[in-house]
């Protein structure tokens, strides 16, 4: 069951505060003990956090903007705002990883001793706890309330994380050898970490920009709402999709042909409450179709099956 989009707005609102001050607070510490150690996979975690911070402000921004009531311009609301926010994470961290990458192979090449190692570690480790902190609270917020834009975020959290045991390690064995490379090569890694979390993100913001189906269990669980009732004989041209916190969902509902406008009508709104007791955030429209007359046009819409389904109850009743 989805959350009401005050309840989400919350939620959203809450965890953005925590993202940014986790991310602001990273970069600071990150920064200050590379200054002194000079560790590359040290300066990859902190250009890692860097971004997550600028990336935790534009989800900070578009959570914000994305629970915004429609208005006139904007008949659908503005819930696309998370999904603009995933393409600037992602956007962020191919950049990240770029100059990660880059700096890494420098270094491999022409190696450099670290310095500090132990602060360094020990940075680390606290970086992993708080960031640990963080993407557990975040997946929570996810799981109620599936928002695209805090998923971005938690994806850059996860590479962080990554990132910093990368950086332990690669120090830890820069450290024990007394081979710098090693450093070099735990930040080579979290490069190509940080490229696959960004075709991760650009993936899921594609997905509600495209206005991709809902998942096969929400949209089923939606079907069985719309015919849980003897009187609604079947739905066609059932078509969802996501806009940041809302759904939209709309559908031709097949009644039967003799009864009055009236009756459609009530039978239309029980449907509409069953949907919006279970998703709340849902913005529909149905359509009433008399059943077996429906419009030609419905046999095909741009080359896409109708994808008529018929309710088996009511249909043999009907039939009796």
């Amino acid at each position: 069951m989805r959350l009401a989009a005050h309840e989400a707005a919350k939620l959203t609102a809450r965890i953005t505060w925590m993202s940014v001050s986790v991310g602001l607070s990273l970069m600071l510490l990150k920064t200050g003990v590379w200054w002194f150690s000079g560790s590359v996979s040290l300066l990859a975690s902190a250009a890692d956090s860097g971004l997550d911070f600028i990336a935790a402000m534009g989800t900070f921004w578009a959570v914000r903007v994305a629970v915004a009531p429609a208005d006139a311009e904007h008949r659908y609301g503005h819930g696309k705002a998370e999904a603009f926010a995933s393409f600037l994470q992602a956007g962020l961290v191919f950049a990240s990883a770029a100059l990660i990458g880059r700096e890494a192979v420098d270094h491999l090449f022409h190696p450099q001793p670290v310095s500090a190692e132990g602060g360094a570690i020990a940075v680390m480790f606290v970086s992993i706890f708080m960031t640990l902190a963080l993407v557990k609270a975040q997946a929570l917020v996810i799981e109620r309330t599936r928002s695209v834009a805090i998923k971005g975020d938690r994806a850059h959290y996860l590479a962080d994380l990554v990132s910093n045991a990368a950086a332990v390690v690669g120090l830890g064995l820069a450290r024990l050898t007394n081979d710098a490379r090693w450093d070099a090569f735990a930040g080579l890694l979290v490069a190509f970490w940080l490229v696959k979390g960004a075709i991760d993100v650009l993936r899921e913001a594609s997905h509600e920009l495209l206005d991709r189906e809902v998942d096969d269990a929400d949209r089923e669980e939606l079907i069985r709402l719309a015919l849980n009732d003897e009187e609604v004989l079947g739905v066609h041209q059932f078509r969802t999709r996501n806009s940041g916190p809302f759904l939209h969902v709309q559908m031709h509902m097949e009644l039967e042909p003799r009864q009055s406008l009236l009756e459609a009508h009530v039978i239309i709104e029980r449907a509409e409450d069953r949907i919006l007791k279970v998703f709340p955030n849902t913005d529909l429209v149905i359509h009433a179709d008399p059943f077996g007359l429906s419009e030609e046009h419905d046999e095909d819409f741009d080359g896409m099956p109708v994808g008529r389904i018929v309710n088996p109850k009511a249909h043999s009743t009907l039939n009796a």
